[in-house]
C-alpha cells in the first residue's frame, strides 16, 4: 500500500488494536517464540488473515466514541505481531467497526480523513504485514463515494469496509448506489462486518444467556444484508462488486436454497424477481466469505454452498472467537493443495494487491 510522507511514528502512536501441513520444531522453554511458516506440499505460503479488527482513538475521539472494550487497545505493536507469528498468519487486513453512520456530514469527513490516513501510515510501517480496509461515510453516500475514490486514487487502499447495515437503512437501498458504482468502478473489495440487528433489542427477543446480541445478531445481520442486496437487485445492477461477508457469511449459505425455493412458491410476492436464482449469487464470483465457521465440516459445507475460490482465512483477532484458522483449513480434507493455497492466502492476495 501507498503511503504519503508524514512521520510513520506518528501513525504508529495513534491507531489501537481491537478488536496440518507443516510442523513446528520444538524450542527450549525460555527461546523466544518462532515465526510459524505456513508450508503446503513443500511450497512456504503467505498466509492472509482478511478479518482483524484496530481502532483509531484520534478519529473516535472526533465524535466522542468510547472505548468498546479493554481488548481494543494495544499500545504494544509486538503483541499483535507475535500472535500473528504463532498463528502462522503472515499479512492481517484491518478494518473498523463502524461507528460513525450517525455523525453529521463535516464531522464524518474530519472522522474519516483522520482515519484513513492514520491507517495507511500506520501499515506503511509494516508493509509486509498489514493493509488496510478504506472507511467512508455511507450515510452521506455521494461523500462516501469521494471518500472510496481519494483512498484508492491517492492512499493506495485496495479494500473499503462497511457495516451490515447504515444507522438501521439497509444496504441495498437505492441511496447508497452512488457507493456501490464507486467501489464496482474502482474494482476494491468490500469487506462486510455486522453491527448486530440492534433494532430487535428493545424487545428482549435477543436478551438472556448466551450473548445473543453477538451469538445470532451478527450473522444474523450478515444474512439479511446479503439477501437484500440479492433481492432488490443491487448485485445484479452492479455485477462487478466484489463483497467480502464476515462470519462465513452469516445463515445464509447454510439455508440459501429456500431462497430460491420462494422465487418459486411465492413468485407475485417476491417482488421483481432477481436475474438469477440465489444461489447463484454464492457461486458467481461477486461474494466471498472468510473463515469463520469453526469446524471443518462447516468450512466443507460453506465450500460445498459457495466456491472454494471465494474463501478466505479470517481470525477476528483479538476477539478469541478462533485462533486456529490456519489449521482449520490444512485439516478440512477433501481440499487439494490448489484449493488449500487459494483459501489461505491466494484468493486474498489477488483481491488486495498483496504481492504472493
Amino acid at each position: 500500500m501507498s503511503i504519503t510522507g508524514q512521520l510513520l511514528t506518528t501513525a504508529m502512536a495513534s491507531i489501537a488494536f481491537v478488536g496440518c501441513g507443516m510442523t513446528v520444531a520444538a524450542q527450549p522453554p525460555d527461546a523466544a517464540p518462532r515465526r510459524r511458516e505456513v508450508v503446503v506440499n513443500g511450497k512456504r505460503i503467505k498466509t492472509i488473515d482478511v478479518h482483524a479488527h484496530c481502532i483509531v482513538p484520534k478519529a473516535a475521539a472526533i465524535i466522542n466514541h468510547p472505548l468498546e472494550a479493554p481488548g481494543l487497545l494495544m499500545d504494544d505493536t509486538s503483541v499483535r505481531l507475535a500472535a500473528m507469528d504463532a498463528q502462522g498468519i503472515d499479512v492481517e487486513a484491518l478494518s473498523i467497526n463502524p461507528f460513525w453512520y450517525r455523525a453529521s456530514r463535516d464531522e464524518a469527513a474530519e472522522l474519516i480523513k483522520v482515519q484513513n490516513e492514520t491507517l495507511v501510515e500506520f501499515c506503511g510501517a509494516h508493509p509486509d504485514r498489514f493493509v488496510a480496509y478504506a472507511t467512508a461515510a455511507l450515510q452521506h453516500p455521494e461523500l462516501a463515494a469521494e471518500q472510496v475514490e481519494y483512498a484508492v486514487k491517492k492512499l493506495g487502499f485496495r479494500g473499503v469496509g462497511v457495516g451490515g447495515s447504515v444507522a438501521g437503512e439497509e444496504l441495498a437501498d437505492p441511496r447508497f448506489h452512488p457507493f456501490w458504482a464507486k467501489c464496482e468502478e474502482l474494482g476494491v473489495l468490500v469487506f462486510m462486518h455486522p453491527l448486530g440487528v440492534r433494532e430487535l433489542e428493545p424487545s428482549g427477543r435477543l436478551n438472556g444467556s448466551g450473548l445473543l446480541t453477538n451469538t445470532i445478531g451478527n450473522p444474523l445481520e450478515t444474512t439479511i444484508a446479503l439477501s437484500h442486496l440479492i433481492f432488490e437487485g443491487t448485485l445484479d445492477r452492479f455485477p462487478g462488486l466484489k463483497i467480502c461477508a464476515a462470519h462465513g457469511g452469516g445463515f445464509l449459505p447454510s439455508y440459501a436454497n429456500r431462497s430460491d425455493a420462494v422465487t418459486r412458491t411465492f413468485p407475485n410476492r417476491v417482488g421483481p424477481l432477481p436475474k438469477k436464482a440465489p444461489t447463484a449469487y454464492l457461486r458467481d464470483g461477486q461474494l466471498f466469505f472468510d473463515t469463520i465457521v469453526f469446524t471443518p465440516e462447516a468450512l466443507r459445507h460453506l465450500i460445498a454452498e459457495t466456491n472454494v475460490n471465494q474463501i478466505m482465512i479470517g481470525t477476528d483477532y483479538p476477539f478469541p472467537w478462533t485462533s486456529t484458522e490456519v489449521d482449520l483449513v490444512l485439516n478440512t480434507p477433501g481440499l487439494t493443495d490448489d484449493e488449500r493455497i487459494a483459501i489461505l492466502g491466494g484468493t486474498a492476495a489477488k483481491l488486495l494487491g498483496i504481492a504472493p
